[in-house]
């Protein structure tokens, strides 16, 4: 077997494979997938001289442990957090070399939800249409990670970056999510989309890749009919029968039959994917798209 891999000592509460995901095939029903905090998980990739494609680890709050079977340069970013090698500390946000045997620990996410954990060569599992993602919906791409799971990588093909930190824009306190009405605003109440645009809303702690679930102020509908399923977009904020938003993240389903009163703009996403349970959201009216 390859020494270019990685054993996977503590998986933590879901660490998944993720790279830029597998956008353009919604028409066969299977979501974007990939990283929920893109300029994060590109700036670990750079960090430690990786190209744009290869795949890093998205860790969920608790992070996870890892140990190389050759010698390594690995990156942390994401959510700041405690990165150990061998029980001493280590820098995050920068390259860190690490030996072969030694144990990296990333530890619990002091603010946000998810770390990413790049490594030099990239984490090299088969490619599904394209991209190595796990995409929790469909079931597509490795499966998350388990205790004592062997993953492998690639060749280096880069020089890591010469930096002592990098900077990186920190979790959000509050959710600013600017937002494009419709297609389906006709469908609330004049009242309901002004309370959209102006109410606070809480994360839920529901939210998963899938989509951020909130909790707060219910959204009235003008129209009680059923909604012919149609298709959805990252970042698209549908509204079930509760009456409360949810914004769908990377592995959302590509149809819906609940209506979508809006869409958040692509350059505000990250951000939803670092909100933990409880934090503050708000919905504001500007330009823009979600990713498709």
């Amino acid at each position: 077997m390859t020494d270019r891999a990685l054993s996977v000592v503590r998986a933590g509460a879901l660490t998944t494979v993720q790279d830029r995901g597998r956008p353009g095939h919604a028409h066969l029903g299977v979501p974007r997938s990939g990283a929920l905090d893109g300029p994060a998980a590109a700036l670990a990739s750079r960090l430690v001289g990786n190209g744009p494609d290869a795949a890093v680890l998205e860790t969920t709050l608790d992070g996870c442990s890892l140990r190389p079977r050759s010698a390594v340069t690995v990156a942390v970013t994401g959510a700041p957090c405690r990165v150990t090698v061998d029980g001493r500390p280590a820098a995050w946000g920068a390259p860190v070399r690490v030996r072969a045997g030694a144990v990296l620990d990333v530890g619990p996410a002091v603010l946000g939800v998810r770390a990413y954990v790049a490594v030099s060569g990239g984490v090299a599992v088969e490619p599904v249409l394209g991209s190595r993602s796990t995409d929790l919906l469909s079931g597509l791409g490795p499966a998350p990670l388990t205790d004592g799971a062997v993953l492998p990588l690639g060749a280096p093909t880069g020089v890591h970056a010469c930096v002592d930190v990098a900077p990186q824009v920190g979790p959000p306190a509050e959710l600013v999510l600017r937002v494009v009405l419709g297609p389906r605003d006709g469908w609330f109440t004049a009242g309901a989309v002004r309370r959209f645009l102006s109410a606070v809303f809480f994360v839920s702690p529901a939210s998963n890749r899938i989509g951020v679930r909130t909790t707060g102020p219910v959204l009235e509908r003008a129209r009680g009919e059923e909604l012919a399923s149609e298709g959805v977009v990252w970042g698209a904020v549908q509204v079930p029968p509760a009456g409360v938003p949810v914004i769908f993240l990377a592995d959302h389903p590509t149809t819906g039959g609940y209506p979508v009163i809006g869409v958040v703009h692509a350059a505000d996403l990250p951000a939803a994917g670092q909100a933990r349970p409880g934090t503050a959201v708000r919905f504001v009216a500007g330009r823009g798209c979600g990713g498709l």
